[in-house]
């Protein structure tokens, strides 16, 4: 429509894809391809048609990382495998989201051993009991302070099970500074892996994911039941450090590429 605004910098941007590719739990999708989501205490809707509304809003838009050259990044990591190139042609719009660190150490913690389904209920109810109620309903993420000090029974509204003791102990440690998340994307990494791994039930897997998806550390690659099996069956001899310093984009390409092609490891 004659007059109407685009916006270029989003035309490759796939919401659905970042959203539902298993680095973030606060969202619902509305159908035709539109979704609620919520960060820290801040809420938003977007789809196809006002994917703009995103890049207008400068918090949203850092949220969302639109400003980072990904086509780039796809050349470059394109090189690395040929499958690579190929999950990275498959969903060319994912982005690795600038989440918070605590929701994002919180929410991992909750994810452990469990779907993603049950991981967006947990979380929910944490909301829900321990954080406060938005303008346009919902409710934010409860920051460390709330939960420190409380006894697991007392997060058994939440029925998260074992993982209560871990986000009250992850809930302490960080209030006294221990880790120091605000530190934790300076540090070498294998210090900063160790240092979130002082938290009871914080293994190599929870600490990663905190630190790809928490503090953007793009050099990070997770590694799950998904990647496992990709990397034994799909890339022999490759290890998370092969792919480089954009190695938690690639994990992303390739467990949504994985996922969706389970024929691969029949």
């Amino acid at each position: 429509m004659k007059g109407e605004k685009t916006f270029p910098e989003v035309a490759g941007f796939d919401l659905g894809a970042t959203l539902e590719c298993g680095q973030c739990f606060r969202w619902k999708a509305l159908g035709e391809g539109e979704y609620r989501f919520f960060a820290g205490s801040r809420q938003g809707t977007a789809g196809p048609s006002s994917l703009g509304s995103l890049w207008e809003d400068p918090a949203w838009r850092q949220y969302f990382d639109l400003e980072r050259d990904y086509g780039g990044i796809r050349r470059e990591l394109s090189g690395f495998h040929p499958i690579l190139a190929q999950a990275a042609e498959f969903a060319p719009g994912i982005r690795i989201l600038n989440q918070d660190p605590w929701e994002a150490l919180c929410s991992f913690i909750l994810s452990q051993n469990n779907n993603i389904p049950r991981i967006q209920g947990i979380i929910e109810r944490l909301c829900q009991t321990f954080g406060e109620p938005l303008e346009d309903g919902g409710f934010s993420f409860p920051g460390p302070e709330r939960l420190a000090g409380r006894s697991p029974e007392e997060l058994a509204p939440l029925r998260c099970g074992f993982r209560a003791r871990y986000v009250v102990d992850a809930a302490e440690k960080v209030c006294r500074g221990l880790p120091d998340l605000s530190q934790l994307g300076q540090i070498p990494l294998e210090e900063a892996r160790q240092a979130l791994m002082t938290i009871v039930g914080v293994g190599r897997k929870v600490a990663d994911c905190t630190l790809l998806y928490g503090l953007h550390r793009l050099d990070v690659f997770p590694v799950d039941v998904w990647i496992r099996r990709a990397l034994d069956q799909l890339f022999p001899g490759m290890t998370p450090e092969s792919f480089g310093p954009y190695g938690g984009i690639a994990q992303q390409y390739i467990f949504h590429y994985s996922r969706q092609h389970p024929e691969l490891f029949s």
